[in-house]
């Protein structure tokens, strides 16, 4: 079986960043999520494996919501997983 990655770019608004976030976690195949400003600074990197916990997940929620409260505006980078084979 093979591994493709691929990547997708968009932007939210700050009250809708912590909610995007999660829903991208929810997924499953997100191998990792990068959060930047307008000027394409990197606020965060979020690295994920395969059957993170929830709780394990709480603090990096915590400090998305806190990121969400500075910026108007932000870009959301996401690399997904893609199976083949």
């Amino acid at each position: 079986m093979n591994q493709e990655s691929r990547t997708e770019e968009f932007s939210v608004n700050g009250e809708e960043l912590l909610a995007r976030i999660k829903a991208l976690i929810h997924e499953g195949n997100i191998r990792r999520i990068i959060i930047r400003d307008k000027q394409g600074r990197t606020f965060m990197e979020i690295p994920l494996t395969v059957g993170v916990a929830g709780v394990l997940l709480a603090p990096t929620l915590a400090a998305v919501g806190a990121i969400a409260a500075l910026v108007t505006e932000a870009q959301v980078v996401v690399e997904k997983v893609e199976q083949e084979g």
